[in-house]
């Protein structure tokens, strides 16, 4: 399981026009599934994401987590992160995992982090979306688990 986080001022997910999620301060989690992935996986990721210390403290380091800093998540399924592109000039989606199975595990994750008591906000599982973010830094991790 992946998560590419993105520290945000602010980020919005948009389907058709129509923003369905929005958060202010806080991280952009993109949510990749690979085949094996697991409930176990997914509460792993999401304690490392949400314990993940990107945030700075009064002495200008990054020393606080989303939840200390005050900022809520907004998860996005991304299935591309689960691309093969070592070769060739097209990824192989081979190692994703299949949709189903993705999308009861990316709910599990979102379910997680609504869990732990931390301002929520999501996409829509296999949808074409437009997400938009101010990226802040620009500060930007993969943690996969």
């Amino acid at each position: 399981m992946i998560a590419l986080i993105q520290r945000t001022r602010g980020a919005s997910v948009a389907v058709s026009g129509e923003i369905i999620g929005r958060i202010e301060c806080g991280l952009l989690i993109l949510l990749g599934v690979e085949k094996g992935d697991s409930e176990q996986k997914a509460e792993r990721l999401c304690e490392r994401v949400l314990g993940y210390r990107i945030f700075s403290d009064e002495n200008d380091k990054m020393n606080l987590n989303v939840q200390q800093a005050g900022g809520s998540v907004l998860v996005v399924s991304q299935f591309t992160l689960a691309a093969d592109t070592q070769k060739g000039m097209r990824p192989g989606f081979s190692g994703s995992a299949e949709p189903g199975h993705a999308e009861r595990l990316y709910n599990y994750f979102v379910a997680c982090c609504r869990q732990r008591n931390i301002g929520t906000e999501t996409g829509r599982f296999g949808t074409d979306m437009q997400v938009a973010l101010v990226n802040d830094g620009p500060v930007t991790f993969w943690l996969q688990v």
